[in-house]
């Protein structure tokens, strides 16, 4: 039977994302928050290879203690296992240090065919975790992979969106994907699957699954951090004005040029 690692992670649920002065990180504690929409799309394909040719799927997510409910709520989907890599030693980690610790995680997990990760998160939209889990775990990868066209025991044939229209390419597994959302339509949860993910437990990994004192996770591993963040201002000046008024106002600024130059 195949076996499937799907990505997921946990962000605001809101645009008004609040950044810590000090670790110029985001805010989570407190937060509403949902599964990132782009993985609710990874969760979904996982879900049509599982219903289509079996499949065993394992849901990963690395955050606060708080994303066990998200995990539950792909278990009620119709995800088999959900792991929560949690950690205060996890804590501001970049792109980098996030990949580093799901490859970590991945291989506490054991063996995989396929893991299948959203296209980017709307809090970062980096769209880096997912091609720099694939060079952790030394793995093929394709992005914005927009059709899975074939998928064999060995192989798979995806249809990639490209800016000039699409590429059609193939792959040994395993490997990695990340998903956009042409790719299918997410589904809602049956109440028999909302009952099985009440009693469900969320397994969680802490940081025993690297090294000790390993300088590769958190935001003392992460090579790239935050300088400073704000909100970018912008200030418009409109005047109204009648037709000759106008023909004036253009005059004077022809006129202002010329002396420029």
């Amino acid at each position: 039977m195949m076996k499937i690692i799907v990505c997921t992670k946990q962000v605001p649920a809101t645009n008004e994302v609040k950044m810590d002065p000090v670790t110029n990180t985001i805010i989570r504690e407190g937060v509403e928050a949902i599964c990132n929409p782009f993985d609710t799309y990874a969760v979904e394909e996982a879900l049509r290879i599982k219903e289509k040719q079996g499949a065993h799927i394992t849901a990963i997510s690395m955050g606060i203690p708080t994303v066990a409910p998200m995990l539950k709520e792909v278990v009620a989907l119709g995800v088999d296992e959900a792991v929560l890599l949690t950690d205060r030693k996890f804590a501001g980690a970049d792109t980098l240090a996030t990949a580093y610790t799901l490859a970590k995680g991945i291989g506490k997990i054991g063996d995989f065919d396929l893991v299948i990760c959203g296209k980017q998160a709307t809090d970062g939209d980096t769209a880096q975790v997912g091609p720099s889990l694939a060079e952790t775990l030394s793995i093929p990868h394709l992005t914005d992979v927009g059709e899975i066209k074939e998928l064999n025991s060995k192989t798979i044939v995806c249809r990639r969106m490209t800016d000039d229209g699409y590429d059609e390419l193939e792959m040994d597994l395993p490997c990695l994907i990340t998903v956009t959302k042409e790719i299918n339509t997410p589904r809602l949860p049956s109440i028999l699957g909302i009952k099985k993910a009440q009693k469900y437990k969320v397994h969680k990994f802490n940081a025993n699954i690297c090294e000790e004192n390993d300088i590769h996770i958190g935001l003392s591993g992460s090579p790239t951090q935050v300088v400073k963040t704000f909100i970018p201002t912008s200030a418009v000046e409109c005047q109204f004005l009648k037709i000759k008024a106008l023909a004036d106002k253009l005059r004077e600024l022809s006129n202002i040029e010329e002396e420029g130059n």
